[in-house]
C-alpha cells in the first residue's frame, strides 16, 4: 500500500471560505494558540482546541445563512400561495359568469324553439286554407 505524502484536498463552497476568512478576522490570531507555521503554505497551524472553536463557530455561521434560505424560500412559498388563490378566485368567479351566460343562452335558445314550433305549427294550420283560396 503506498500512501501519498502530499495532504488532503478540501473542497470549499466561496460561502465556506467567506465563512472561514471573517474567522480569522474576527478571532485574531495569538502567539499563545499558533504552535507553528507550516512550511509548505506558510499558514499558521492552530491547535486542536482552537480548531475545534473555529469549527463550532462556522457550523453556527452555516447554520444561520441555512435558516435565513429556508426563511426567504418560505416567504417566496407564501407569496406563490397568495398569487395562485387569488388567480384561483378569479378563475372561479370567471367560470360562475360564464356559466350563468351558458344557462341564459339555453333559456333563450328553449323559448326560440318553443316559438318555432308554435309557428311551424300554425303555419301548417293555415296551409290548407290558403290552398283552398288559390284554387
Amino acid at each position: 500500500m503506498v500512501m501519498s505524502t502530499e495532504p488532503a484536498q478540501l473542497q470549499f463552497s466561496p460561502d465556506e471560505i467567506n465563512d472561514l476568512l471573517s474567522l480569522i478576522n474576527y478571532y485574531p490570531t495569538t502567539t499563545s494558540t499558533t504552535t507553528t507555521l507550516s512550511s509548505d503554505t506558510n499558514r499558521p497551524v492552530y491547535s486542536l482546541e482552537e480548531r475545534k472553536h473555529r469549527r463550532m463557530i462556522s457550523n453556527r455561521e452555516s447554520a444561520r445563512r441555512s435558516r435565513l434560505r429556508k426563511k426567504r424560500h418560505l416567504e417566496k412559498l407564501v407569496t406563490e400561495m397568495n398569487r395562485l388563490k387569488c388567480e384561483n378566485r378569479e378563475l372561479k368567479e370567471r367560470l360562475c359568469l360564464a356559466t350563468y351566460q351558458s344557462h341564459v343562452v339555453m333559456v333563450e335558445t328553449d323559448l326560440l324553439r318553443s316559438e318555432y314550433f308554435n309557428l311551424k305549427t300554425r303555419l301548417l294550420n293555415l296551409y290548407p286554407s290558403l290552398m283552398s283560396m288559390q284554387l
